[in-house]
Formats: structure tokens, C-alpha cells, sequence
């Protein structure tokens, strides 16, 4: 919606206001000297002109809030936003995951005071919207039944058949319950006599419920004794009754035994509102799922779990609807689920909300709502619409040409199809291209519809000492009780403009406000948790865990080991060119291959020593540094964006910290240094030691954070041993490398053998003043209380493979198969044994354990990722 003034306006200086924490000042006045008016012709959300005088005082309830504030809080909201922010940033609130070209995540905008609604306001709002959602609700059902609105020319056929939304396949489905819509979302404005109208509406998946609870923790956390004294109504029972709404209409959801499994589908980490996506699965408890993780069989849904497929019921989605099954839809969607509308017809799954209602976001449909409402519902709206012609109707056109000062010009169908484009002001447009825009519309007036121009109310923004009013819309949602009954939660998503936009939009810049509904009756204190459980009560908990989240946590596991080995290796090697020990011959041919093989250098057919060093420092802190450490840490990044729903905010904040870090020490922005030094230099070893050392520290912390503090299910046990198989790939590698050229024989290479194996401090305790190869080989392979050893790593994989569930290619017991039975499988004396001057066991023992990480990863992934075997699918457009 448009913030009217334009940016001169936005720019216009304002007062200098220096208030003083002298407790005996009115706080109330001092909030009104502190804000700047709301611009001409705009209603103001918290200043109120009292009489003709011109007295300006501040509407209610703002004077208690700020009384309860104090002069002492009023000097501390500063703070306050500070603080906002930091909370921010650390509970990883973001607007775009992985979404912008950059790859960074956008933080989540939202300002320190709250957009206030009071209780007579809210009563109509309230009213309205359910009244509202009842009549989009019953005119889908006419629309996907009878026809009798396009048939008797209430709405016109070519505004709904035209529109991509209108989905043809779904003509004749009734749905479970007769409910198309289980959420609704009406974008709200005021008028400048303090008026609602509803701007639009938002059928197809809206977003925002994830915010606003994001926005209630954080905002109500910043002023608790107004938010409890205001009387603000909470928001749980609305959550509360969207999950019984869902178990209500699932498939035997009313007889069943067990709950109906429920599901969130998600577009995946790309999608700019994935943290919204991933914080409401896990508030409502509910599995999150792509569409990967979904497969139709026989016309029933079910969810790819490590158990196998598990049947699913609802599914509450984030997907718009022409992605959402390949097979019928859009061919070339890899978000959707093959199959869906077959199950959907069938009456085998609940879909919230149901697929073929995106065409009522089109801006048309407002004009004829009116005329619909009297026909369904024999009642006037009681929330008006924004006047809205669409221009596929000459009169309509016409009239709406004749005032296109005054007004928007918006696409009627969706800005990505059928030549859509983004909303343009009329009286914005230069003379110089008025008549280019009535040519467009002359040409293909369809595409367009005509929107009466609001001006947006003006709510307070606090801004370093000033309150500056800025334009607001509110979006409100209505869920429905399956029984054609509708909700309305307690407050919304309230949205406003930068200065330095006409648009609200938090694409270009704009911000959110927490929003409090006051009441003066009770306030409701429901918790989603409905009642106190009983010791008698409780149940062991099952978590599915999907094939695509299992298969992320496998992958996590293996990219932070290979990470931590691709930093020890390189600190060993760094370290090791720049000692006084003699670096060339065997040794240095060892070191290069096992970080040729690593991807820390790329491949060459010979390099002299010095070259190698600067190949290495320039892969790792060079502008264009790809090695394996950047690598490693941004496909570790890329994993745990996958699952972000199923990892604490400071085991995702380590995650990108680390990678994030990393790629502004590689990019010469910090040096590695523990200051914010910037140059232009070229990153010495030295620099490149110390980052490495930084990095090590914060994979040590990841590392902590997977091992002590995730639940022991079966992700993690994936995780693990995702992390053991590399260990045990890594381990085999740098043994058979340096025992290959007996390059461990030298007091370098047995020294620089046991770092990389982490195991020098142990070594030393076990074997104080010897360096015998014997004693190496029982610390490194066959000692099974050090963790390095590849005793103890088989001994760990093969306690935590064991436990895998089963599956229909076999028990997981047959996977201990593809590893040693006991031990390394082999003995030391075996491992000691020397052939033509080599330790020829050790040989055998590295490629044999090599190609047994590598065959049990793909047996793993064979048998819990794809859920393949005994099915075959074909698909056609």
C-alpha cells in the first residue's frame, strides 16, 4: 500500500527535541513533543487534535503506556532498540534464507514500539473479517460447484476462468468439511477519518504467523507492565484452535486413536520466509517436509521417514499452488508432490488450504464482493473494500480511467504470469507516459485492475529521540473451526514503510510492529499446552524424522569432520613449511597429495616447496579462495539450512558464524586477526595460522553443540555416524599416505602423523621418550579408548548402525557387514609386519577401511534416503 507525501516530505528536517529524565516532567507531554505529526490528510495512530483550539494531546491508551514508562524508560529507548536488534540477530530471525544472489541472510526488521488497536476498533474488525471469510469460503464453493454466481453475471467468468489461480482439475472437489479456507489473511488499512477498509486478502498460503509470535516475545519482553496493565489480549488459543481445526478435518481425524500426523510444507531454505516457516513447525509440532520428503502410493500421502513411509493426513502449506504437484500443474515444479490433487480428490488428505484459491488475491474480485455478499449471505459487507474496477469491463474501465489521478493501477493477475507488474501510483506517472499506460491497458485490459488510492494512517516509529510517524498496514488472520465457524487471533502483522519508500513492503525496506489488541474484559492466558500433564500421562515421544532431514544430518556430520580435518591439515602443513625442519623429500610429497586430495591445493604435477606454501595460503585467504575449508563450511551451512527446524538458535548461529567469518578472512576483510583490521596486503602464513586457529574453535564449539546437545534420536544417530565414517575415511588416508612413502619412519613425519590424528598429548603419556612405529600403531588403530584411534571409531559405528531401524531391504544388522567384525580386523603384529621395506598390512588395512566408509555411505543412503526399492513411478505432463 502507498505512503502518500513522497520522499520530500520523508526528507524534511526534523525538530531538534533534547528531553530531560527529570522525574517530575509529564512523560505524556514529552512524547508529544518528541513526535512529528502525521502528514496532511492521514490519520494519526498516536497523536489526536483534542478541540478546535488545536491542542494536541496523544489517544488512548498511549498516555498510560508512556506514564508506565517513566522518564527514566522514555531516555532508555535508545537501548532498547539496540537491544531489539541484538535479540534479533541472535535468535536468527531472518526475512530471506540463502535468498539473496550474495547468499546472506537478511535480518528480520521490527521496531521497538507496538501498533495499538483498542477493543471497539477491534470488535469491528473482528466482525467483519469472519463475515468476510465465510463469503470467499462459500464462493469457492460455487466456483469449484454449481457456477451459479458466473452463470447469473455476478462475477464475470472470464476474471475466474482466465486467472492461472483457477484450477481446473480441482472442478467438482468438496473438501473435508466444506472448508476451502482454514487461514485467511485480510491486509488492513485506515482511512483518514479513522475508518478501516480491507485492501486485500491473501487465500493461497499466507504468511506471517510466524513473525508476529517472533514480534510478541520480543516486543512484549521490552515493556512488560504496560503489556500487562493495557490489558493486551495474548495469542496462544488462536494457535490453539488452528491445530484442533486440522485434527477436526484430517481424515479420521474425529475417530481416530492416535492424532493424525500433520505436516508443514515448505518451499525449501530458499524462500524468503524459511525462518518463519521452520519457527512455526516447531511451535505448533508439527513435522516440517519439502516436497521430496513426500511420495504418493495408491493414492494415499505418506512421509519418507528412517522407518519407512509413514501415512500423512494434513498438510498445512507454504507452496503456492501451481507448484504443488508436477503431474498435473506445473511440469516442471521439483517443490511439489507428484500425485497430490489424485490424493486431494480422493478425500485421502487435508490440505490447508486447499490448492485453486489464489485467484481471490486478485485485486477485481474487491469490486464485485459487495453484489456477492448480498447474494450469499443476503447482508451488506461490514467491512468495506477499497473501491476496485477492473478494467475488463468497458464501463468499469471508463470510470475508472476518468479518475486515475486519484487512484493505483495493479495487475490483476499474479506479477510473475500473464505480463503482471508491480502497482503503479496514476498520479505518479509523467504526462510523458500516461498515454503508454492507457495504451497497455487499452491493449490488454484484463491484466489490469483500477484500485482507489488510501492514504495510509500514520503510526509512531521510534527513531534516535524522535517519534516519526510512519504509513501502516495491518494484517490480520482468520482461522477457521472446520464447522463453519471462523476466529479471529488477537492482532496481526502490522507492517510499515521506510522513509524512504512509498510502498510497504518489507522487500524494499520496510519494517514490522509488534500489534496489541486491548481489552477490558479478561484476558485470555491459554498456553498451548491445554492442560497440566499426569506422571500417567506421559508417553514416550516420537519425533519423525524424515529421509530428506536424516540425509541433511548424515551430511552435516561428515562436512564438520571434514571441515576440522581440512583445518588440522592445513595448520600441520602451514606449520611444518615455516619450522626449521627439513621439508622436502617423501614427507613433503605426502603433504601435498593428502591436500591435493583434500581440495586445499588443486592438483599439479609438481610444485617446489616455497610455491606449494603460497598455493596453500592463497587458497585458503585469497580473494578467490574455493579450497576445501570454504568449501566444506559453506556446504556445512547449506545442510544445516535444510534442517534448521530441528537446531537450537546457537548451534545455527555457530554454523553460519563460522562460515561467514571464514569467507571474510578469505576475502583479505579481516586477516583472521581479532580485530576489524582491513588491508589490501596479501595474507602471510602467519595470518592464515592465526585464522585457522580462530576457526578450529568454533568447529570445536559446532562440535560440542552435536554431540551434547541434540536429542539421542535417530537424526542424530545419522549425524554420527556420518561424522564416523568420514573420521574413519580421513584416518585411512593420512595412515596409508605416510606409511606408503615411509615418510612416518622420520621424526618430522612422526610427529606430524600424530597431529594430524589429534593424539600427541596421548602418545606422550602412553609412551613417554620412545618413537617406535609398534607403539604408533597400537595408539592409532588399535587402542579403543583413544577416540582417534580407528579401533574406537569402527567400535562407535558399529554400536550406533546397529541401532538404525530396519527396513524393508533388510535389518540394519546386515550393514555391520561392510566393517570389521572385531576391532580394526586385524592384528598388530599383522600391522608390523614389513614387505619389501613396507608396512604392507598398514597399506591393505588404509584401502580396506577406505572402501569401507565409502561402501556403508552408499548402502546408508541406498537403504533410509530414497525409500526407492519395489516402486516404480512415471511421470507425464
Amino acid at each position: 500500500m502507498l505512503n502518500p507525501g513522497g520522499p520530500a516530505a520523508d526528507k524534511a528536517a526534523m525538530p531538534q527535541f533534547l528531553f530531560q529524565t527529570d522525574p517530575s516532567q509529564d512523560v505524556a507531554s514529552l512524547a508529544v513533543h518528541a513526535a512529528l505529526p502525521a502528514r496532511a490528510g492521514h490519520y494519526d495512530e498516536l497523536r489526536d487534535t483534542a478541540d478546535a483550539s488545536g491542542a494536541t494531546r496523544l489517544r488512548d491508551p498511549w498516555p498510560r503506556f508512556f506514564e508506565l514508562l517513566g522518564t527514566s524508560g522514555f531516555a532508555d529507548l535508545d537501548r532498547r532498540v539496540d537491544v531489539v536488534a541484538r535479540q534479533i540477530r541472535e535468535n536468527g530471525i531472518t526475512y530471506n534464507i540463502y535468498a539473496d544472489a550474495s547468499g546472506s541472510a537478511r535480518p528480520w526488521s521490527l521496531d521497538l514500539l507496538p501498533f495499538v488497536i483498542n477493543d471497539t476498533d477491534w470488535a469491528a474488525i473482528e466482525a467483519g473479517l469472519c463475515q468476510r471469510a465465510s463469503l470467499l469460503n462459500r464462493l469457492l464453493g460455487d466456483v469449484y460447484g454449481p457456477q451459479t454466481l458466473l452463470a447469473d453475471k455476478l462475477i464475470p467468468p472470464a476474471l475466474v476462468l482466465g486467472h492461472p489461480g483457477y484450477l481446473r482439475p480441482l472442478r467438482g472437489y468438496a473438501p473435508p468439511g466444506d472448508t476451502f479456507l482454514h487461514i485467511a489473511a485480510f491486509d488492513l488499512a485506515r482511512a483518514s477519518d479513522g475508518g478501516w477498509w480491507v485492501v486485500s486478502q491473501r487465500t493461497q498460503a499466507p504468511s506471517g504467523l510466524g513473525y508476529l509470535l517472533e514480534n510478541r516475545l520480543t516486543i512484549s519482553g521490552m515493556f512488560p507492565e504496560a503489556f500487562k496493565e493495557l490489558r493486551v489480549q495474548h495469542l496462544a488459543t488462536s494457535y490453539r484452535r488452528l491445530m484442533d481445526m486440522l485434527y477436526k478435518l484430517s481424515p479420521g481425524g474425529r475417530s481416530a486413536q492416535t492424532p493424525p500426523r500433520i505436516v508443514l510444507l515448505t518451499p525449501g531454505p530458499y524462500n524468503e520466509t524459511y525462518f518463519e516457516q521452520t519457527y512455526l513447525a516447531r511451535y505448533l509440532g508439527v513435522t516440517l517436509v519439502e516436497g521430496g520428503d513426500l511420495v504418493v502410493r495408491d493414492k494415499v500421502l505418506y512421509l519418507k521417514t528412517l522407518h519407512g513411509l509413514e501415512r500423512v493426513h494434513a498438510v498445512l502449506r507454504r507452496l503456492d499452488d501451481d507448484f504443488c504437484d508436477p503431474l498435473e500443474l506445473r511440469s516442471d515444479s521439483t517443490l511439489g508432490v507428484p500425485g497430490l490433487l489424485q490424493v486431494m480428490r480422493a478425500g485421502n488428505v487435508l490440505v490447508a488450504n486447499s490448492l485453486g484459491t489464489s485467484f481471490l488475491e486478485s485485486p477485481a474480485i474487491n469490486g464485485f464482493l459487495p453484489a456477492i455478499s448480498r447474494r450469499l449471505l443476503d447482508e451488506d459487507l461490514l467491512l468495506p473494500s477499497l473501491p476496485s474496477w477492473w478494467c475488463g469491463e468497458a464501463a468499469a474501465r471508463d470510470q475508472a480511467l476518468a479518475n486515475l489521478a486519484g487512484a493505483v493501477v495493479k495487475s490483476t493477475y499474479p506479477s510473475n504470469t500473464r505480463g503482471g507488474f508491480e502497482p503503479v501510483i496514476g498520479g505518479a506517472v509523467p504526462p510523458s507516459e500516461r498515454d503508454a499506460l492507457l495504451a497497455r491497458i487499452a491493449d490488454n485490459p484484463d491484466a489490469y485492475t483500477i484500485q482507489e488510492y488510501l492514504p495510509l494512517s500514520q503510526a509512531p516509529s521510534w527513531a534516535a529521540g524522535h517519534i516519526v510517524p510512519r504509513a501502516a498496514m495491518l494484517r490480520v488472520f482468520v482461522i477457521a473451526d472446520g464447522e463453519g465457524g471462523w476466529t479471529v487471533l488477537p492482532g496481526g502483522l502490522t507492517r510499515i514503510a521506510s522513509r524512504e519508500q512509498q510502498i510497504v513492503s518489507m522487500q524494499r525496506g520496510g519494517s514490522s510492529m509488534d500489534t496489541w489488541v486491548t481489552t477490558r474484559g479478561a484476558v485470555d492466558t491459554f498456553s498451548m499446552l491445554p492442560a497440566q500433564l499426569r506422571p500417567e500421562d506421559i508417553v514416550p515421544a516420537h519425533r519423525p524424522v524424515s529421509s530428506r532431514a536424516a540425509e541433511n544430518l548424515f551430511w552435516m556430520g561428515r562436512y564438520t569432520e571434514r571441515a576440522e580435518n581440512d583445518v588440522r591439515l592445513a595448520t600441520v602443513a602451514l606449520t611444518w613449511l615455516n619450522s626449521d625442519e627439513d621439508n622436502a623429500g617423501e614427507l613433503f610429497a605426502a603433504v601435498a597429495a593428502l591436500c591435493q586430495r583434500s581440495g586445499l591445493v588443486p592438483p599439479a604435477q609438481s610444485l617446489s616447496v616455497r610455491m606449494f606454501e603460497s598455493t596453500l595460503v592463497a587458497e585458503l585467504a585469497g580473494a578467490e579462495a574455493q579450497g576445501g575449508v570454504a568449501r566444506n563450511l559453506g556446504a556445512l551451512a547449506f545442510a544445516a539450512g535444510q534442517i534448521r527446524d530441528r537446531l537450537s538458535p546457537d548451534h545455527w548461529r555457530l554454523v553460519v558464524t563460522a562460515h561467514e567469518w571464514f569467507l571474510r578472512m578469505a576475502t583479505n576483510q579481516a586477516k583472521g586477526r581479532d580485530d576489524d583490521t582491513v588491508s589490501d596486503a596479501p595474507a602471510s602464513a602467519p595470518d592464515v595460522l592465526r585464522a585457522l586457529k580462530n576457526l578450529g574453535m568454533q568447529l570445536s564449539a559446532i562440535t560440542g553443540s552435536q554431540t551434547d546437545r541434540m536429542t539421542r534420536d535417530d537424526g542424530w544417530r545419522l549425524l554420527t555416524i556420518g561424522r564416523q565414517i568420514e573420521r574413519l575415511s580421513a584416518m585411512a588416508s593420512l595412515l596409508g599416505e605416510l606409511f606408503r612413502r615411509n615418510a612416518v619412519l622420520g621424526d618430522s613425519g612422526f610427529n606430524i602423523l600424530l597431529d594430524l590424528f589429534d593424539s600427541k598429548i596421548t602418545y606422550r603419556a602412553y609412551y613417554p621418550g620412545r618413537q617406535e612405529v609398534p607403539a604408533l600403531l597400537n595408539l592409532l588403530v588399535q587402542e579403543p579408548a583413544n577416540p582417534r584411534s580407528l579401533a574406537c571409531v569402527l567400535n562407535v559405528l558399529k554400536k550406533e548402525v546397529a541401532r538404525l531401524p530396519d527396513t524393508v531391504a533388510g535389518p540394519a544388522s546386515d550393514l555391520l557387514a561392510l566393517l570389521p567384525a572385531h576391532g580394526a580386523g586385524v592384528t598388530l603384529a599383522t600391522l608390523c609386519e614389513q614387505t619389501q621395506g613396507l608396512y604392507a598390512g598398514v597399506l591393505a588395512l588404509s584401502e580396506q577401511l577406505d572402501g569401507a566408509a565409502s561402501n556403508l555411505s552408499n548402502e546408508i543412503s541406498r537403504r533410509y534416503f530414497s525409500h526407492a526399492a519395489g516402486y516404480d513411478q512415471t511421470l507425464s505432463a
